[in-house]
């Protein structure tokens, strides 16, 4: 909406109004200060401009004066500020009019400078006009800012022809549209004509579209330009074509009819405006009258009224007065943490209103800190929790003042409430360091110095006034000086940390029994592992003597994170069991270990031959009283002739029993046999010889047998002598009679008594030899299940068994077990065949890695190994060009090789193969890809490791084992369980929780679970769970306790049983 226009001091004077205008103002009681036409200056208006430029400057100390200059000249004019008493630099700007900023339009026609005289401490502030334009004339404005403080200046510039004499203005020029085509010239348009026959809500949109500077100026030269306005039947005078008003004024519209008989209507934005105390209508004679009392910015719209079929309109301007700032901000004091609120007043309610803050203008929001509240004419500006970054210099500026104050934020005085205490915490438990301030304010932890930083771990708390720095899970290198340092303050807050953790023994490398054995003569060098902070004392000792450091064959050695113990040659007196004791601030751990030293055996005693043959014999012996240690793994066995000195092995394979039968002897030679002891450890001493013994050849058995006769008491038999007597000749015979039935005996061939091997394809004939009478029963089965006669032959004699398989296959693989039964005796044996086939091939081989003349080679073990072990693998190569294949590695026994010696420049494919006692597998696996030697430079990939899963789900490594308990004395259940994330352990007593029983302490420590029942009853005994729980799972594990009640050296499990005199007395105690 255009803004009307007062009278320049460099324009005509607007043509005297006619003589009965005045008084018609003066009847309606309007002021001409409160309401002029378009075009018109309310009276007083050029004497106030005068008075303005003619009063005592505030800030200026040389203003800017008007002049004149010629089209194409330059011109500059200049303002001086004195800044002696400014603490910074004034602003400035330059106007045109009233409402064109000029420093929009600096550039090739208008240059703005500005500089500075340290000496004399003034700001010049100047602008220049280059090469003047006609339309570059008319009044402008020149204001300077400080604070509170404010001052303008007018000046004009007229600009002449060049020829000197002053032509007729060109308006069509002046207002041509700036930008034109050089390559197209637009069609000239004549903004006057615009203008004459535009309605006034649609000037400035003409203006801005023509580049029209001076709007006002150009209204004021059309309302004196000679219209041709077209005759009205209607009206004899018509409304002017714009009027403005102040805000809270009155304005009055005139209209003059030619017929006062006409009706006429007033309109506003097309709707009828009807008689109220805001709206009066007058009629005087010809003339309508309509006054708008207390105008409004609603009311600033577009007016018309109509008289018959005609009608004329006008426009209103209502303009806003000034927001004055009417109570000015104060400088204020505040401390850190505190509300501030700055707050000032200005003329009218609800006006907008800016804050600044060093002369950034305060946005509000919600991420702001700062809150602006506004109350009727009262503006606050609210800070929270104000920091000394908020100390500056606040200003609010409104449309018709500024004001400004400082804010100076200090710290309050520091208290502390309560302070760091030194803590001392057991390793695994949680570590919690408070303290409390007088003010909310943040804080930095350091440790040694270092600051703190966040983790899963350790967690910075600040609520409030209090700041906690919590530690779970204490470590041994969370021991520290710790200091909290409030922030803006220099004030700290120490306290010492120091973790403490219980000894503890590390018996992970030994045997489930803590046994460790040495061998005799050698030295044995004990290291266990020991934790424990600060670092425990440790204590051997046996037999309840203790075990010094020093320099003894048997000696102990210390270390910060182990104890040793030495003996330097071990003899069998050394065995036994050992104990360490453990003992620091925080406890003492104890554990006993169980040393054996092993020997070799002690020689058997002298073997006795209980049977000869023509060139065999049976000779029996006893194990060796004293067996080292070690259990006797078998026995060697040495025989010689009597006269010589050399003996000869009898046996490579250890003789697993205590008889042996020597063969291969010469009938009629006395021989001597002897027996060495083997164990773990080595071979015995000979033992001492046997007696000498001849072989000789047995007499054959009588011919003949029969029975004579029988009586009740005795049998009369005859019997022809043998058929063949031996060399020891025939000295008589012996008689033996027996019950009828013999108890049945299985003599398994010595090759069967280990695993029977044989490729498949190959025959597999076995006889098994047995005794027995009568004719014993006898039964096959295969690993548990009859055997298939189908597949497998059995054949039974009296005296054998046979089994066999014409073509062996890999399912006959297994143990096969065999019954002889004679009436209620029954024997066993078994016998395991092995069926075994070459292997398959491996997997999946691939190439890792090549680099230079070398290809590391990775592959996988084959689905199926044929049935036996794979003893290793043959790897191959091949060149691509010609796909021989070459062996590069036999026997291998890794899954990995590196291949080298590689040509450069060549291309190759690799296959493995697989090999047990069979041999090679059929087929060979081969690289899906080719490795390529390339020839220039040595090229490393990086290799890529993926990220390992380590989630598991809960899992008890140590089971609950059932146990009993002493009544009165504490006992403990202890399991073990892994599992990550971290499982959560509940203990349940006959499924139900136990949750916060003073009878019950609940530890886990390192996977460990302890429950811990105080002084137990029997009412305590019961079934007990432990429940681990995590998000991959959940187990249980139970046991039963049962508590025991002793009185007077009776255990009775259970209910107590109370002796006579005794029950009173044991009432009052916990069972």
């Amino acid at each position: 909406m255009p803004e009307p226009t007062k009278k320049e001091e460099n324009e005509v004077p607007a043509p005297a109004p006619p003589p009965e205008e005045p008084s018609k103002e003066k009847e309606a009681g309007t002021t001409p200060a409160k309401e002029w036409s378009l075009g018109e200056s309310p009276a007083g208006e050029e004497q106030d401009k005068q008075n303005a430029n003619s009063q005592v400057s505030v800030l200026f100390v040389e203003k800017p004066q008007g002049g004149t200059v010629k089209v194409g000249e330059n011109i500059t004019f200049i303002a001086k500020v004195k800044a002696e008493d400014l603490l910074r630099k004034p602003t400035v700007k330059w106007f045109k009019g009233k409402w064109m900023d000029l420093a929009s339009k600096a550039g090739k026609h208008l240059q703005l400078k500005e500089t500075f005289e340290r000496h004399t401490r003034i700001y010049t502030f100047e602008m220049q006009i280059i090469q003047a334009k006609e339309n570059y004339a008319g009044n402008y404005r020149c204001e300077v800012t400080y604070k509170d403080k404010f001052d303008t200046c007018s000046f004009d510039l007229e600009v002449h022809e060049s020829t000197g004499t002053t032509p007729s203005i060109d308006i069509r020029s002046a207002f041509k549209r700036r930008e034109v085509k050089q390559q197209e010239e637009e069609p000239e348009v004549d903004v006057w004509e615009l203008l004459k026959n535009a309605k006034p809500s649609e000037y400035e949109k003409i203006a801005f579209q023509y580049g029209i500077t001076d709007l006002r100026g150009m209204l004021k030269r059309l309302k004196r330009m000679r219209r041709v306005e077209k005759k009205s039947a209607a009206f004899a005078k018509i409304l002017d074509p714009a009027y403005q008003v102040d805000k809270g004024g009155r304005v009055r519209f005139v209209v003059e009819l030619a017929d006062p008989k006409l009706e006429v209507k007033w309109f506003k934005n097309g709707q009828e405006i009807r008689p109220s105390t805001k709206y009066i209508f007058e009629h005087k004679g010809c003339q309508r009258i309509m006054f708008i009392n207390n105008c409004q910015m609603t009311d600033d719209s577009e007016y018309y009224v109509t008289a018959g079929d005609e009608k004329c309109s006008t426009e209103l301007f209502v303009r806003e007065p000034p927001i004055m700032v009417t109570k000015q901000l104060e400088d204020t004091n505040a401390y850190c943490g505190e509300r501030v609120e700055l707050e000032c007043e200005v003329s009218e309610d609800d006006a907008n209103v800016k804050w600044f803050k060093n002369g950034e203008e305060i946005i509000p929001g919600p991420k702001s800190r700062y809150r602006i509240k506004v109350e009727g004419k009262k503006h606050i500006l609210i800070i929270e929790g104000a920091t000394k970054a908020d100390s500056a210099e606040y200003s609010v500026m409104t449309t018709g003042g500024q004001s400004s104050a400082k804010l100076s934020v200090g710290l309050k005085p520091l208290k502390i409430l309560t302070p760091l205490t030194d803590q001392t915490v057991n390793l695994g438990k949680e570590i919690c360091l408070k303290c409390e301030i007088s003010e909310n304010i943040s804080g930095k932890w350091t440790k040694n110095g270092l600051p703190v930083q966040e983790s899963d771990r350790l967690k910075v708390v600040h609520k409030g006034r209090i700041h906690k720095l919590v530690i779970a899970n204490a470590l041994i290198e969370d021991e520290g000086d710790y200091v909290f340092a409030p922030d803006a303050y220099n004030i700290t807050l120490p306290a010492k940390v120091h973790v403490i953790d219980p000894p503890k023994i590390i018996l992970d490398g030994l045997d489930a029994d803590n046994t460790v054995t040495v061998i005799a003569g050698s030295k044995l060098r004990l290291e266990i592992p020991i934790s424990g902070e600060p670092p425990p004392k440790a204590i051997w000792s046996r037999a309840d003597k203790a075990i010094m450091e020093g320099s003894g064959r048997i000696r102990a050695e210390s270390y910060p994170d182990s104890s040793t113990l030495v003996i330097d040659v071990a003899e069998r007196d050394d065995s036994g069991v050992y104990h360490i004791n453990l003992k620091n601030e925080a406890g003492e751990a104890h554990a006993s270990i169980k040393i054996k030293v092993v020997d070799l055996p002690d020689p058997p005693v002298a073997p006795s031959v209980t049977e000869v043959g023509d060139d065999w014999c049976i000779m029996k012996w006893e194990p060796p009283a004293y067996d080292g240690g070690s259990p006797i793994l078998g026995y060697f066995i040495e025989r010689k002739k009597k006269q010589s000195s050399r003996w000869m092995r009898l046996n490579f394979d250890l003789c697993k029993e205590t008889t042996f039968e020597p063969k291969k002897m010469i009938e009629g030679v006395a021989y001597e046999v002897r027996i060495f002891a083997v164990n773990a450890i080595g071979i015995s001493k000979p033992s001492m010889p046997s007696k000498p013994f001849v072989p000789l050849a047995v007499t054959s058995p009588p011919t003949l047998l029969t029975v004579d006769s029988v009586t009740d008491t005795t049998v009369t038999m005859k019997w022809r002598p043998p058929d063949q007597i031996g060399a020891a000749g025939l000295d008589g015979y012996v008689l033996e009679y027996c019950f009828e039935g013999k108890p049945p005996k299985i003599r398994i061939p010595r090759h069967l008594k280990q695993t029977y091997i044989r490729r498949v394809g190959e025959a597999v004939n076995l006889v098994i030899p047995f005794q027995g009478k009568p004719r014993p029963e006898l039964t096959w089965k295969k690993d548990g299940a009859d055997i298939d006669k189908n597949q497998i032959n059995i054949r039974n004699s009296e005296t054998d068994t046979i089994i066999f398989i014409r073509k062996a296959e890999r399912s006959h693989s297994g143990k096969y077990d065999l019954q002889v039964k004679v009436d209620k005796f029954v024997e066993s044996a078994s016998i395991d065949i092995q069926i075994v086939d070459r292997p398959g091939p491996p997997q999946i081989v691939k190439i890792e890695d090549v680099w230079g003349e070398n290809v590391a080679l990775s592959w996988t073990p084959p689905k199926d190994d044929g049935n036996a072990a794979i003893t290793g693998y043959t790897i191959q190569k091949a060149d691509k060009k010609s796909m021989e294949w070459f062996t590069v590695i036999e026997h291998y026994h890794r899954t990995n090789a590196t291949i080298t010696e590689l040509v450069i420049g060549n291309e190759y494919y690799f296959r493995v193969f697989s090999e047990n006692m069979c041999g090679l597998s059929e087929d060979a696996t081969m690289t899906k890809e080719s490795a390529v030697i390339a020839k220039d430079g040595k090229i490393y990939k990086n290799p890529i490791y993926e990220d390992f899963d380590f989630s598991e789900a809960p899992m008890f490594t140590q089971p609950l084992v059932n146990t009993y308990a002493i009544a009165g004395y504490n006992a403990t259940l202890n399991c073990s369980v892994r599992g990550n994330p971290k499982p959560k352990i509940t203990w349940m007593k006959n499924k139900v929780a136990i949750v916060d029983d003073p009878r019950y302490r609940m530890f886990s420590n390192q996977g460990v679970c302890t429950l811990e029942i105080r002084k137990p009853s029997p009412y305590d005994g019961g079934t007990y769970c432990c429940k681990a729980v995590n998000d991959l799972g959940t187990v249980e594990i139970e046991c039963k306790l049962e508590v025991k009640v002793i009185y007077q050296g009776v255990n009775t499990p259970g209910q107590p049983v109370f002796l006579e005199g005794q029950q009173q007395l044991l009432h009052n105690k916990d069972f």
